[in-house]
């Protein structure tokens, strides 16, 4: 890996004198080292997006569907680089990074499809005698200006959700990458710079806090689309003043195990989704309520093959465990399980910290006032609960601030539909884990976790505005 990237305002590369350090989780090596951006630069890439807007606006979606193309071939040509590059920065096992880089091509193409078919509606508006002849067209528009905030978990992926929408829709978009992994973004604004797109339209840069916050204030965005934390989400709302705000923010997601059919394919769908990349994704499995008749089962085969889970380098092609971004994010959840179990949970595996690697951890006996039931672990650890009823589970795993997927594992269709009307989510998965998601469905969440949906063709529409036009067809 080269060892130094400049970040990309407008159409030109810069660096300042301040560096980032950007430091591998696994052995803290230096992964490599880029700058921060200066209020400057921001404003530099503002005036930027705001006078490009006026091509990007017009580009026609034959075009549009052939720089998102381009995207899609240029990151294919180099996903080996963009895989290493992504665990060096964040310790994503190496065969997960190769997935996410899988997913961020398919997140292109679809945006590609998507640019194609951005359908209007012809009304009828001769719904009386007074607008007899009147006939309307309704059709989306480009926005504007989007600026996107992206967190360290998927540093190629996540972005693609807010890049991919905003080109398909014909907006100018500027990223700010989260500090911890900012490298797989300016790799990305490599490969943009060579697609076709208007120079201009897309900068990438790592900033401090002060310089991102006035950017969210700035009104000449016309949107902002966050991924992150809820606490930094809210606040940055507040500050964002009257643009469009998409939030896409945190969980506990919870799955409830109504049966024991496919217990072999349950168990493993279940450990994937709570210790894939340690824990550190927003729909990770956190909460299992598992049916009294089968909890004895279930636990006994779940912890059998979470004790298989393999820790090491994640540069290795066959570790399933890797690190936390960094030894503060471990040294968080270690203490709330221990406070956990001075609380009176049990802790029936794992627990243990070194450096920034975390145990495997499962806890039992919990209760929904600990941090480790009513808080976002973003961790590998789960609780597994005991449920007589499946209406009683739906409830427990409602108490939440969060709500941002679930999942029921059941073949009763009432069930199904009880889940589908009650649990107090943005999504409900049927027959498999929360952290299910594919890159062309609605995202998002209610009450903490967010507001406003990504997935594609969704996010287009947060980054569109509808505008009416009404025809009087006598004059």
């Amino acid at each position: 890996m080269r060892g130094k990237y400049k970040y990309l305002i407008g159409n030109e590369w810069r660096e300042s004198s301040d560096l980032l350090e950007v430091r591998n989780p696994y052995n803290n090596d230096v992964a490599g080292i880029t700058f921060l951006a200066s209020e400057k630069d921001a404003d530099d890439a503002i005036q930027s997006a705001v006078k490009t807007f006026e091509d990007t606006r017009r580009l026609p979606s034959f075009k549009r569907a052939e720089i998102l193309d381009n995207i899609c071939n240029g990151i294919r040509k180099r996903s080996e680089e963009f895989a290493r590059l992504i665990t060096l920065e964040a310790g994503k096992p190496i065969l997960d990074s190769r997935t996410e880089v899988e997913r961020a091509v398919g997140t292109f193409q679809v945006a590609l499809e998507e640019s194609k078919r951005m359908l209007g509606e012809y009304i009828p508006l001769d719904i009386s005698e007074r607008s007899k002849n009147r006939i309307g067209i309704h059709r989306r528009f480009p926005i504007g200006p989007v600026l996107g905030i992206s967190p360290f978990n998927f540093p190629l992926n996540l972005i693609a959700h807010k890049v991919a929408p905003a080109f398909a829709a014909g907006n100018p978009i500027v990223i700010k990458p989260a500090s911890k992994t900012p490298l797989t973004a300016l790799l990305l604004g490599e490969v943009v710079a060579e697609s076709g797109w208007p120079a201009g339209a897309f900068s990438v840069f790592p900033c401090t806090p002060d310089v991102a916050e006035k950017m969210v204030a700035d009104e000449r965005f016309k949107m902002f689309t966050f991924t992150g934390s809820a606490e930094v989400g809210w606040r940055l709302k507040q500050v964002a003043g009257r643009k469009k705000v998409t939030l896409e923010l945190g969980g506990n997601a919870g799955a409830v195990i109504d049966s024991n059919e496919n217990l072999d394919y349950i168990v493993k769908r279940c450990i994937v989704s709570a210790f894939s990349f340690s824990g550190q994704i927003c729909i990770s499995l956190q909460r299992l309520f598992v049916n009294k008749r089968i909890y004895d089962d279930f636990l006994s085969n779940f912890l059998e093959d979470v004790k298989k889970l393999r820790m090491g380098d994640p540069m290795d092609e066959s570790t399933k465990l890797g690190p936390m971004i960094d030894e503060k994010a471990a040294q968080r959840i270690e203490s709330w399980v221990n406070e956990a179990v001075n609380e009176g949970a049990t802790l029936v595996t794992g627990g243990k910290r070194k450096g920034a690697f975390y145990e495997t951890t499962v806890l039992t006996n919990t209760t929904p006032h600990m941090k480790v039931g009513k808080n976002e672990l973003f961790a590998p650890a789960v609780t597994v609960t005991r449920h007589d009823a499946f209406e009683e589970a739906v409830m427990r795993l409602n108490d939440s601030a969060y709500g941002l997927q679930a999942s029921i594992f059941t073949n009763n269709i009432r069930h199904v539909f009880f889940a589908y009307e009650h649990l107090e989510v943005g999504g409900v998965i049927v027959n498999d884990v929360p952290s299910f998601r594919t890159d062309n469905m609605p995202y998002g969440g209610v009450k903490e976790s967010g507001i406003g949906r990504e997935g594609v063709r969704y996010a287009i529409e947060e980054m569109t505005e509808p505008k009416l036009l009404a025809l009087n067809l006598l004059q």
